[in-house]
């Protein structure tokens, strides 16, 4: 076969567009009449919402009930609070020295920040350090859920004897996973009873087979002791072990990366908000308590229906303006207002689903509330019905209660319905009802019984019956006896009690003389 020529065509450049160049007269001419400034414009460079703050982060994913509400001015941004409710709605991520209590840290930030009440998130042995989140008077509310939250920890384990390599003690710590037995130490300030804890992941660091000491890494369950984990390696490894080093890495949502404050920041923070009016260092060094709740499920109420909550409301649908997916009845959710701040913690009632599918109904039940009453101003009592009520109690027509009196119109009577009342009657009924089916269900248990022992008991023994029947007659002849004696039947029994009185006097005469 002849070798194919390749025949190479030259590339076809495309012409640039020429453009048309005024003269130079003429440009400087434009250049001398015309001003040349760069204009401000009225475009906000606008923040994407996966990068809005706390729980108003990426709100557009939330699933949309209505958007139609009333906004309130009261209430602010928790980023935007004044200093004096960021401090006391706040709480701080502080790096736990070594050799001080958990306590004492945390008395000595309020001595520092002037506040009346302080909590944290699981006490820290004295010589532990890392991760103890401090919260501040209003955050305190939420110190419970902190404490059961998981806890990471990185760890220094020391064995009494040498082992092959770091093989071994990297086997033992998967080993020490999942549900595990254990009785707190001696030091420990708990009763020494045997409690279950679960260790969920463990991996090994580091081994130095010089010294013995290995290095570890822990995610377990809130309450797990680590030096009793330390022990049980030992054990495991046949050799012995005891905890030399521990520092906590995580607590619950926090970590140590989460920009981590030590004491001197705290005091220095403080001292310059006294002495120079400077919030910022402050503000750099204590966080909203909101932060704490960023991996709950989110429901974004209306404005209106925020003070109700607060006093203890049932979270229903109509006040419900986003809500989450994914949310699961008995699920822990945060309940927040359009500005991201939280109102209380609650436990769903409707699952995502539902809420998508009804108009009315519990949504879920508060467990705790974390905003202050009447932040936001009262909204309920405003309608029709209450307005009509309020005024008739100033005209004297119902009593200050709202109750009718002589005076009540009688349309008013028929017409009105007073739903607390009601509710009351219906829960009196229900405890009434209670009582009477447990009696029912008491006698019918009776009446089983006595038919059982009806049926295994043997008729009585004659003898037993002969005595009966002995013991009654000599009563009847006693009796018959008194009444021919024609002696009143209380003076034979008036007698004995002197007789008895006197040798009482006599008895206690001997014992005086002796």
């Amino acid at each position: 076969m002849a070798d194919a020529e390749v025949i190479i065509l030259p590339k076809k450049h495309k012409k640039k567009k020429e453009r048309k160049s005024l003269p130079e007269e003429d440009v400087a001419e434009i250049q001398h009449a015309e001003e040349f400034l760069i204009k401000p414009e009225s475009k906000v460079a606008k923040l994407d919402t996966s990068q809005w703050p706390l729980l108003l982060k990426n709100f557009d994913k939330l699933n949309v009930r209505t958007t139609h509400y009333t906004p309130l001015a009261c209430g602010s941004n928790p980023l935007k609070r004044e200093i004096g409710d960021y401090i006391r709605t706040g709480f701080i991520n502080l790096d736990k020295p070594s050799n001080p209590s958990s306590h004492e840290v945390v008395a000595w930030i309020r001595r520092i920040l002037r506040v009346e009440k302080t909590g944290h998130s699981g006490t820290l042995d004295p010589k532990v350090t890392g991760c103890l989140i401090v919260c501040i008077e209003r955050a305190t509310r939420l110190v419970k859920s902190q404490q059961s939250a998981g806890k990471e920890y990185v760890g220094i384990v020391r064995l009494h004897n040498a082992i092959e390599g770091g093989t071994q003690l990297s086997r033992a710590l998967e080993t020490l996973t999942g549900a595990l037995f254990q009785r707190p130490p001696l030091i420990a300030a708990v009763k020494r009873q045997l409690r279950v804890r679960t260790i969920y992941e463990s991996k090994m660091i580091e081994y130095d087979p010089e010294r013995r000491l290995g290095i570890f890494w822990v995610s377990c369950e809130a309450g797990t002791y680590i030096r009793t984990l330390c022990v049980h390696l030992g054990l495991l490894l046949g050799v012995g072990g005891q905890m030399q080093e521990l520092r906590r890495v995580r607590s619950g949502v926090m970590s140590e990366k989460d920009h981590m404050v030590t004491m001197h920041d705290v005091l220095d923070a403080q001292w310059l908000y006294d002495n120079h009016k400077d919030e910022s260092y402050l503000r750099r060094v204590v966080y909203p308590l909101e932060k704490l709740l960023t991996s709950h499920k989110r429901l974004v109420m209306k404005d209106s229906a925020v003070n109700a909550i607060c006093y203890g409301a049932k979270i229903m649908l109509p006040g419900v303006l986003r809500y989450e997916d994914g949310i699961e009845v008995n699920q822990e959710i945060v309940v927040i207002t359009t500005k991201g701040e939280a109102i209380c913690m609650a436990i769903a009632l409707m699952t995502t689903a539902v809420i998508s599918t009804c108009d009315h109904g519990i949504v879920a039940k508060i467990k705790r509330v974390i905003m202050e009453r009447d932040t936001y101003p009262r909204k309920w009592g405003l309608g029709p019905k209450a307005s009509q009520k309020k005024l008739m109690i100033k005209q004297g027509l119902l009593d200050k209660h709202g109750k009718p009196t002589d005076s009540t119109p009688a349309t008013w009577k028929q017409e009105y319905v007073d739903y607390s009342e009601s509710a009351k009657k219906e829960v009196v009924a229900e405890v009434v009802k209670a009582p009477q089916v447990v009696a029912e269900a008491a006698k019918t248990a009776k009446r089983k019984r006595e038919s059982e022992s009806e049926s295994d008991e043997t008729p009585p023994a004659a003898p037993q019956l002969i005595k009966k029947e002995k013991k009654k007659s000599k009563k009847d002849k006693k009796a018959k006896a008194g009444l021919e004696s024609g002696a009143e039947p209380g003076d034979g029994d008036s007698d004995t009690t002197k007789k008895k009185k006197k040798k009482k006097k006599a008895k206690e005469v001997e014992l005086v003389s002796e």
